[in-house]
């Protein structure tokens, strides 16, 4: 099966698995803060993971091999330069 779809289909399990503790929080069916709490807990766990799948899929910047380089305006004694 191709990745992808494995991808796409484990999205939309959890999404769906989210929906139902939503609607589980919802309706009332929690009888205590305990159960509101490991609920909640689960669907934050879920949408984390949901956003890492995400961001797993966007195609990422390159970076050099240098890295990045930040200009803090220092000349070469160590004096901050006024601009």
């Amino acid at each position: 099966m191709d990745d992808l779809i494995i991808i796409s289909k484990l999205q939309k399990r959890i999404k769906a698995t989210i929906q139902s503790i939503t609607e589980a929080m919802v309706s009332g069916a929690i009888d205590n803060m305990e159960k509101y709490k490991y609920m909640l807990g689960q669907a934050h766990a879920y949408e984390i993971t949901l956003q890492e799948i995400s961001n797993l899929l966007k195609p990422k910047e390159q970076k050099d091999e240098q890295g990045n380089i930040i200009d803090f305006g220092t000349n070469s004694k160590g004096n901050t330069e006024t601009r």
